[in-house]
């Protein structure tokens, strides 16, 4: 009887460990026994300066998220210069968050060493409308060895630089800013306004244009070319391309047409401060009234180029799952939901109707004073574009514009190529540190190139470029033969 007792006591407590076990589990899902979830508090990061009204709106967000999918959201907001590095921190100090803004080469990076949660199976489970609504061509490219580890915002597929022009100064000076084919025959018009407009920077500091698909950051000295020998990685800084270019851009530097103080600068420019006349941005169809919106006062557009799709622009905006979340699940029903739901899209994007925007009669909006001095938001970088309300100035066939855009954009050379930087961590490293020493000077046109770009060329040999530009090489070519 006893041992009979001791089998039964054993099974007992098995049975009581595993339901203890399912509770657990079911907790950290976030879903109770009878299928409603659990409260929770999904923190978000994103890129911006941080705008008064952020509070207040979110108050209203978490209110409808409560409803739909039992979560309140609080959105933290970190200034344009700061973004990057402050994120950097956290995610080497462990720090837990739901979900972060990222693009580009930190969205690579940051997926490559584990600080973004992959999320093939999340978009079946809790995103299958999400998926649904995003052009595929942003969940394909975006994936690193077949994982996805962001949403990209669905806005235009393309990558196109484009000069800013304020006009303003275009009007008043009778400007031909269509004449711009090149950074050269910017002169005559910024010697206009350094010799006129004492207080506007002739530019609002940008690096260059130049004609390459870089494969990390464009700081970085490895790109394939995007004319000529497009499957042979080169690092720029030894390109005729580069020496040209630096010696305009210095010129420009001597002249006065750029700050003393480009090469370290942190300062945004933000378009509501008119005191600038040119400056480089990344173009979407109508974002010439998006940025003047933005701005308070009329813009101009100019390309340098014809939309190219690079892997930094599908991966241009994106929002990261952290590997610290305590409840993905949630923040990707977060995700999909402000991605498909209008009201909610609109809600973070453009603020409170009545408050920060009116709805006219015909269904588009217009902003009020308070949006613009309170809430301010980077559209760009907060989710899906084609639910949102159009402006009162936005053609009505905005979003046909949007898809002829990108169906115009041509392949980059690497496009859907990541390169693995694990073997030649220790030199990219080292030439990062190169990077930072040289780059921001040279494409800022703060030094002579033909000074400097020898010395730096020099110690990023010493850095172990070579070696690096060999790995790139090998695993380009390997990804090239399997992607045909």
């Amino acid at each position: 009887m006893k041992k009979k007792f001791a089998i039964l006591l054993a099974l007992l407590l098995t049975v009581a460990t595993l339901l203890t076990a399912c509770k657990e589990e079911e907790k950290a899902s976030g879903d109770k026994k009878d299928g409603e979830l659990e409260p929770y508090e999904i923190t978000w990061y994103t890129i911006g300066t941080p705008q008064k009204d952020v509070d207040k709106v979110f108050e209203e967000v978490s209110k409808y998220t409560k409803e739909k999918i039992n979560a309140t959201v609080k959105l933290k907001q970190i200034d344009w210069g700061d973004y990057d590095q402050k994120m950097q921190v956290m995610i080497a100090s462990g720090e837990s968050f739901d979900i972060a803004y990222t693009a580009g080469g930190n969205y690579v990076l940051n997926a490559q060493k584990g600080a973004f949660k992959g999320l093939n199976d999340l978009l079946e489970s809790h995103g299958k409308e999400l998926k649904a609504a995003l052009d595929p061509a942003f969940l394909e490219g975006a994936k690193i060895d077949g994982e996805l580890y962001g949403i990209p915002s669905n806005k235009e597929v393309g990558q196109q630089s484009v000069y800013v022009f304020n006009k303003n100064l275009v009007d008043k000076y009778k400007m031909d800013e269509a004449s711009i084919k090149s950074l050269e025959d910017l002169e005559p018009f910024l010697q206009t306004v350094k010799d006129n407009e004492p207080d506007f920077t002739p530019i609002a500091t940008f690096k260059p244009y130049l004609p390459f698909d870089y494969v990390l950051e464009d700081e970085m000295p490895f790109a394939f070319p995007l004319d000529g020998d497009t499957d042979k990685v080169v690092n720029i800084f030894e390109t005729d391309v580069m020496m040209d270019t630096l010696k305009t851009m210095h010129k420009y530097y001597k002249a006065g047409y750029i700050k003393a103080d480009a090469a370290t600068s942190t300062d945004p420019w933000p378009l509501e401060v008119e005191n600038w006349f040119v400056r480089k941005e990344m173009y979407q169809p109508t974002a010439e009234f998006l940025w003047s919106r933005s701005a308070g006062y009329d813009v101009a557009v100019q390309p340098m180029h014809d939309p190219i799709t690079f892997n930094n622009s599908v991966t241009g905006a994106i929002q990261a799952i952290s590997a610290t979340s305590k409840n993905p699940e949630r923040a990707m029903m977060f995700l999909n939901l402000l991605n498909t739901d209008p009201y909610l899209r609109n809600l973070v994007d453009k603020g409170i109707e009545g408050t920060h925007y009116e709805e006219l009669e015909n269904g588009k909006i217009k902003d009020l004073p308070a949006r613009v001095e309170s809430y301010n938001m980077p559209s760009y970088s907060l989710g899906n574009h084609f639910i949102l309300k159009l402006y009162e100035n936005d053609p009505e066939d905005k979003w046909d514009q949007f898809k002829a855009f990108n169906d115009a954009s041509s392949s980059a050379p690497t496009l859907g190529f990541y390169f693995d930087t694990t073997p030649v961590r220790t030199e990219i490293a080292a030439i990062a540190n190169v990077s930072q020493e040289f780059a921001p000077a040279l494409l800022t046109g703060s030094v002579d190139p033909e000074e400097y770009l020898p010395k730096a060329n020099q110690k990023f040999k010493e850095a172990g470029l070579d070696k690096v530009l060999e790995e790139i090489q090998k695993q380009y070519d390997e990804w090239k033969k399997n992607n045909k």
